[in-house]
């Protein structure tokens, strides 16, 4: 069990699934660059919360901003809504819907923290949430994510990691992907030029190397 001063923000575990270094580059070095794809999900997100903190449609109450943590698992974060009904029993059932402006991502990320977000509502309510949604805003429409046996023990095993590597405080190398074009942080990162095994003092070598030979070969040339 991890303490409250202990407890990590789930969007570092989602940074941390989608890219190690950006992941570092947040949450340990502090650095931030917004583009359109950051400012169109904050302001959603911002639409969101905007709304009435807490309403009723039916039998179904409604919460926007809700705060969650898991001490068992050292996360807190925040649900955008959370839909609560009651099930034949009279038992309050949490139904959460995650709000992304994009669409959906080729790999787990969203699911993970989605994940987090519930396991941490379980927690905290003493219930069992085996579903939940996104509402991706390019598409319009919610995508669906039932909580495995997989997805939980994976989002554990990365709420684990996340502590070991908070620990270390160490930023990995770079390693340039498609997905790094779309990254609001590519112009602090350089993933292109400090990648693996490379520094900025190797590029900044090479590039004055570089120009040296092509000034010899000028004078050269010029004889």
């Amino acid at each position: 069990m991890y303490t409250e001063d202990e407890l990590l923000p789930i969007s570092a575990l989602q940074h941390l699934v989608f890219c190690k270094r950006q992941w570092a580059l947040i949450h340990l070095e502090q650095q931030w660059q917004e583009n359109v794809l950051t400012v169109g999900g904050r302001q959603m997100h911002d639409r969101v919360h905007d709304s009435d903190a807490s309403e009723c449609r039916g039998n179904i109450r409604i919460a926007r901003g809700l705060r969650l943590h898991s001490f068992r698992l050292g996360l807190v974060g925040q649900a955008d809504v959370v839909e609560f009904s009651e099930d034949e029993n009279g038992i309050s059932q949490p139904y959460i819907i995650e709000y992304k402006h994009g669409k959906p991502k080729i790999d787990f990320c969203d699911e993970v923290q989605l994940c987090a977000q519930a396991l941490c509502l379980e927690e905290m309510l003493n219930v069992t949430i085996p579903e939940s949604d996104f509402f991706y805003g390019k598409h319009r429409r919610r995508h669906h994510v039932l909580f495995t046996e997989e997805l939980r023990q994976k989002t554990e095993k990365y709420a684990e990691e996340l502590h070991i590597l908070t620990e270390r405080g160490e930023t990995p190398s770079a390693e340039y992907s498609s997905r790094c074009k779309n990254c609001s942080l590519f112009d602090i990162c350089l993933p292109q030029t400090a990648g693996h095994q490379k520094s900025a003092r190797r590029y900044i070598q090479q590039i004055f190397r570089q120009h040296t030979e092509n000034q010899e070969d000028e004078g050269g040339n010029s004889l």
